[in-house]
């Protein structure tokens, strides 16, 4: 008898911890996903394509929400102290994973403050000028910043962006000298240099190709060392005379630290079931971005640990400040 009753807590046991275990219920109600750049560049054209495909995944609306501001600080932040039910998720870059909390020690949220999920894309930055600059090639670029320093203006989405530590990388290297303007945006940096107020940038591929095409901007190169199979006309830094220039930067799906593990599951195979899809794929290619989907969630943290170790070593070596 007694081994009976000691059988049946067991499974009473087992039995509370898989209904533990399970997402009860989630989601619920539309899920918020937070987007730390304005409408109209990487980040927020690589939500808006795989949206509706993840909202299908997960049974429910999922919501676009732009916060543009502080290099995506703004929006890391809000991510980070929403509550950990897997209501609010962020889509964000090395910037506010490795480079803001390098730049800015008093941000108001720590790197541990978010929980990373997968990544999602890889991309090659674009170098690209105002055609009226009459800059032809990279080698044009470095003589013409380092004929008169500081006069040729560069645009970036914001202080610690991924176009900003581009853009620091290629001066580190070539000693050119340009000045820096940060946006609140990929597409407002691209439009100021379409407008002739900068002059040069290394935007994302969905900001920059787009306009290249149309002839209102000159593309130069990719940001890595060879050329990129998504922009397979564009020269790589060896070719266009850089050999030890060599950049990619990626965008991942993140949650609030503490949000349950069954909950991060299903939120990473939604994720993962979303940007296989050959539409959604399709549409990241062209504009220049690759899915690259992380083995587990585990894996992206792992993946985090060498990659921020790059992110902080560029921003200490270049002397990036935040400006």
């Amino acid at each position: 008898m007694k081994r009976r009753n000691l059988a049946a807590a067991l499974v009473l046991a087992d039995l509370g911890v898989a209904a533990w275990a399970q997402p009860a219920g989630y989601p619920a109600h539309p899920i918020r996903l937070v987007i730390g750049f304005a409408p109209g560049g990487a980040a927020d054209t690589v939500a808006r394509v795989m949206s509706d495909a993840f909202g299908k995944a997960l049974g429910q609306p999922v919501l676009v929400d732009n916060k543009p501001g502080n290099g995506s600080s703004i929006a890391a932040d809000i991510v980070a102290k929403s509550p950990p039910d897997g209501y609010t998720l962020l889509i964000a870059s090395p910037s506010s994973i490795s480079v803001n909390p390098a730049l800015n020690p008093k941000l108001p949220y720590a790197p541990a403050d978010l929980l990373p999920v997968t990544r999602m894309t890889t991309s090659p930055l674009v170098l690209a000028v105002n055609p009226a600059t009459g800059i032809q090639s990279v080698p044009e670029l470095i003589a013409a910043a380092k004929k008169s320093p500081g006069r040729l203006n560069y645009s970036t989405s914001g202080n610690g962006s991924a176009p900003h530590l581009g853009a620091a990388l290629f001066t580190q290297l070539t000693g050119a000298q340009m000045t820096h303007v940060p946006y609140r945006g990929g597409s407002l940096a691209i439009q100021s240099v379409m407008a002739g107020d900068t002059q040069v940038t290394f935007g994302t591929s969905p900001s920059v190709l787009p306009q290249a095409s149309g002839g209102r901007l000159r593309v130069l190169a990719v940001s890595t060392r060879e050329r990129s199979p998504l922009v397979p006309d564009v020269p790589g830094m060896r070719e266009a005379g850089l050999p030890d220039y060599n950049l990619e930067f990626w965008y991942g799906m993140f949650v609030p630290a503490g949000t349950p593990a069954p909950i991060v599951r299903k939120i990473y195979e939604a994720t993962v079931s979303a940007m296989q899809q050959p539409a959604v794929k399709a549409a990241l290619a062209r504009e220049g971005t690759e899915v690259s989907l992380s083995p587990s969630p585990e894996a992206f943290g792992n993946f985090l640990v060498d990659d921020g170790k790059f992110w902080v070593g560029l921003v200490k070596s270049a002397k990036v400040k935040s400006e």
